[in-house]
């Protein structure tokens, strides 16, 4: 078994991506400037958010989401073993490198400042978690006010008579550094709350696993679970909505075609209450994605109405057969509250027992932020952030830029301003504008390059691993352990029929698998079967309720794929590396959530 992964340096190109690098920023590929660098950093590739090759636009969002999280942790509250989580592309792939702070001696220099700092966060946090709220909201109203709109044969005579002095390509441009400006700011408040919320779950279960070494690490989790949070309002809205259908005695009329059913509810008075209330859950639930909010290419209910209808489809058959559609909330609480009593009992000194419940405590109370901004952010603001570039592209389409409006995420965000100005120029001058030749060439051309990238089976990892991965991060969000990394280097192949990976939600299934590459493919799933997946989103928790466990690919016992089957009682066993290529659809499965085991039974 080889002891470490390839170079990035030794990577090769797949062959129609050549020239793939210049779709990304300078300092986000490796070079020869930092080569040395580069080349003594462990690099893994993060399945968690970005399993697919990146589009140029696209890598904006990532490039803010990782210059955010390592600014918070590095210069705002001084986490005292953490710097940052560098970026790199690889063949149109992200790869991360955490940067842990190595003297012991900087460390304990910086615990008086985070504790000074995050010490205020946490005393205060109600009432700077209010205040959150009301930033974040501000910004997607903002990015909601966007509004492009292809430049006029003539201005308005308004804009002579009030003296404006500015037209509307000035406005255009303006339009869209806002937007860009905006989506930094949407995820400069993501990691505001979020670095903290793990911090201080981190600390709670290092503090559990000084007390009790053995305790399993799902066992702290436990003691945390039974959140209630905005991130599964969007199901619940659907669940609703259902149960009013049936109440109505009109189930029968939602099909997962979404135009034909509403045409359906405007019958009589019934339905027409049923289609109010359909309304009334589209905003803001339904700027809901259906992948990680990452790509643009993620399904939105609100733009594909019939992913929401088919759900509600499957919970009025649910209905309709005597279950139940509540998440086991009671259950959920029960055992964490047996399991907090059991532990409890077992330390011996009042002390020790105080400090327990503190951290505990305020655990609890910071934890609901870890899932609850997903809504906001990677979901509802990013929605918003899709749309308005899609308007902008459909105005360069329609002046002949592109073949459609999703080519403008093709273009860096820095050369989105050059297309809009040669768009302005050419209308402002009178002369055809230079953009339907230019990128009439290019866009075909990254098409080309990003269809390549896609084909290419990127490694897990990159360098060469440290001995033993204990960054916490690492291990608990991403699921990067030692064994994983040794899983990696010996390949995919299990002879004995078994999977390992982290026993991520408690409970034990078995059943048919359906392995899911997509998130279209999740319409397929049938009742009992196994959801085997790279991984899986917030907005699948529609499907939970009739599968029998879930099986991912990567994702520790932290990540949103893990929290979410915890809170919706779903077996689960995250991380395993290889499901979605040893394991077949069809194939006998039995998923122990307890110990983290999947066997292939048949």
């Amino acid at each position: 078994m080889p002891d470490r992964f390839p170079s990035p340096f030794e990577v090769v190109t797949p062959t129609g991506a050549e020239g793939w690098e210049e779709l990304y920023g300078y300092s986000t590929v490796f070079s020869e400037d930092r080569r040395e660098l580069e080349d003594s950093m462990f690099w893994f590739m993060d399945g968690v958010h970005t399993p697919e090759a990146i589009e140029p636009w696209d890598a904006t969002v990532l490039d803010f989401a990782l210059t955010f999280l390592g600014q918070y942790t590095t210069r705002h509250y001084v986490i005292p073993p953490a710097l940052g989580v560098d970026i790199r592309y690889l063949n149109g792939h992200m790869y991360l490198s955490p940067v842990p702070v190595t003297d012991p001696a900087e460390i304990e220099a910086r615990v008086p400042e985070f504790a000074e700092r995050a010490g205020y966060y946490f005393a205060n946090w109600p009432t700077l978690y209010d205040a959150w709220m009301d930033k974040i909201k501000g910004v997607i109203g903002e990015l909601e006010a966007i509004d492009f709109q292809p430049l006029p044969h003539r201005e308005d005579m308004s804009v002579i008579t009030e003296g404006r002095g500015i037209g509307s390509g000035q406005l255009m441009m303006f339009e869209y550094d806002k937007l860009v400006q905006l989506t930094a700011r949407l995820w400069a408040h993501h990691f505001e709350f979020l670095n903290l919320g793990y911090a201080a779950y981190l600390d709670f279960f290092g503090f559990c696993k000084q007390i009790w070494p053995s305790i399993p690490d799902q066992a702290i989790a436990k003691m945390v679970a039974g959140i209630d949070v905005d991130l599964f309002r969007p199901d619940e809205e659907l669940k609703k909505l259902a149960q009013l259908a049936v109440d109505l005695g009109i189930g029968d009329r939602i099909t997962s075609d979404a135009a034909g059913t509403l045409a359906a509810m405007d019958a009589d008075d019934a339905g027409k209450k049923w289609a109010t209330a359909w309304d009334e859950a589209h905003h803001p639930w339904f700027n809901f994605s259906s992948g990680s909010g990452f790509y643009h290419s993620d399904r939105v209910w609100a733009e594909y109405p019939d992913i929401p209808m088919g759900f509600i489809e499957s919970y009025v058959a649910k209905l309709g057969r005597g279950e139940s559609l509540a998440r086991p909330i009671e259950a959920i609480e029960a055992e964490r509250d047996r399991l907090v009593a059991e532990y409890s009992e077992l330390i011996d000194d009042d002390e020790t027992r105080a400090t327990f419940d503190g951290k505990l405590g305020l655990a609890r109370v910071v934890f609901p932020y870890v899932e609850n901004h997903n809504f906001y952010v990677e979901h509802w603001g990013m929605s918003l952030v899709w749309r308005k570039m899609r308007q902008l592209g459909q105005i360069l389409t329609d002046a002949g830029f592109f073949g459609k409006a999703d080519d403008i995420f093709l273009l860096r965000r820095n050369e989105v301003p050059d297309a809009i100005f040669d768009y302005f120029h050419g209308w402002a001058v009178g002369i055809p504008s230079r953009g339907p030749a230019y990128w009439g060439r290019e866009i075909p051309r990254r098409q080309g390059i990003m269809q390549a990238l896609r084909s290419w089976s990127a490694p897990p990892a990159l360098g060469v691993p440290p001995e033993v991965i204990t960054e916490p991060f690492s291990v608990m969000l991403w699921g990067v352990t030692s064994d994983s990394v040794k899983a990696w280097l010996g390949g995919s192949d299990s002879p004995d029929g078994t999977l390992s990976g982290f026993a991520a939600s408690p409970g034990v299934a078995e059943g048919p698998a359906r392995v899911v590459l997509t998130a279209e493919g999740i319409s397929e799933l049938q009742a009992g079967e196994i959801l085997v997946a790279p991984l899986t989103a917030p907005s699948w928790a529609p499907v939970f309720g009739k599968i029998a466990a879930t099986v991912t690919d990567v994702g520790g016992i932290m990540s949103h794929a893990a929290i979410v089957c915890r809170e919706y009682g779903l077996p689960a066993v995250t991380g395993t590396a290889f499901g979605t290529k040893n394991i077949k659809t069809g194939q006998r499965l039995r998923v122990d959530g307890n110990t983290g085991q999947v066997t292939v039974l048949d």
